[in-house]
């Protein structure tokens, strides 16, 4: 081979090694950073994923605003979470993720017991939105420390509290939760427990909606399943 045929081809190849670095570098940003660049449906599509809100605790049973506050299920927040996971049965879970709470874990140790041990995982980024200034205040409060308030199926919520988190910033958390997952649980059936603000958000996300679109979709009740499936 002549001296400049031997520096062409090897100037091919040195071309063709930084366009597969390069290519490897492009799939690698698009695994870890899907959400900045495509619809969020490719992001999620190899996903089945059950959201369901915890069983009531003790803040629900008296109107109180819990968010980040951290008290045990009622009574009737055990029975309301026995009776979804009996529906749960009809579908084969792989994993259980759960907000770090205590409403939220003991849900869904009710669920992985009533499903002989489902593996659970918890998640901090799953917690409650945080109510600022309105954590443990009852809800008949809340037009005293907001003054912007959007009212869907008979539940306010607060936009403007001090210190709350934002649901435009809250939904960003469920877009990190969604784009997380398709790394560490690509293929799973997948149910995560976690709350009403958040399960809205993380639905926003998931079918490319903005967060007031989200906030308006029907409120989960206590226990509540909902079930994300491309529209």
């Amino acid at each position: 081979m002549h001296r400049r045929d031997a520096e062409n081809a090897e100037s091919v190849e040195s071309a063709e090694s930084a366009e597969r670095r390069r290519l490897i570098i492009v799939k690698s940003d698009w695994l870890l950073f899907t959400f900045l660049y495509t619809d969020y449906n490719l992001c999620v599509q190899l996903l089945m994923i059950i959201l369901m809100r915890h069983g009531q605790d003790r803040d629900n049973a008296r109107g109180i605003l819990n968010g980040h506050r951290d008290l045990d299920l009622t009574d009737l927040g055990r029975s309301q979470v026995q009776l979804r996971a009996e529906q749960l049965r009809e579908v084969s879970l792989d994993v259980i993720i759960t907000s770090p709470l205590k409403r939220a874990y003991a849900s869904a140790r009710i669920v992985a017991n009533h499903l002989n041990c489902v593996q659970i995982e918890v998640n901090k980024n799953l917690i409650e939105r945080d109510f600022g200034c309105l954590t443990g205040k009852s809800i008949a409060e809340i037009p005293h420390y907001a003054s912007t308030i959007l009212i869907v199926d008979g539940v306010n919520y607060f936009l403007d509290a001090l210190g709350a988190e934002s649901f435009p910033a809250l939904l960003n958390r469920a877009k990190g939760i969604l784009q997380s997952l398709q790394v560490t649980h690509p293929d799973q059936n997948l149910l995560l427990v976690t709350h009403g603000d958040l399960i809205k958000m993380l639905r926003a996300a998931y079918y490319g909606w903005d967060w007031e679109k989200g906030l308006k979709t029907p409120n989960p009740d206590n226990a509540g399943l909902v079930y994300l499936h491309k529209q």
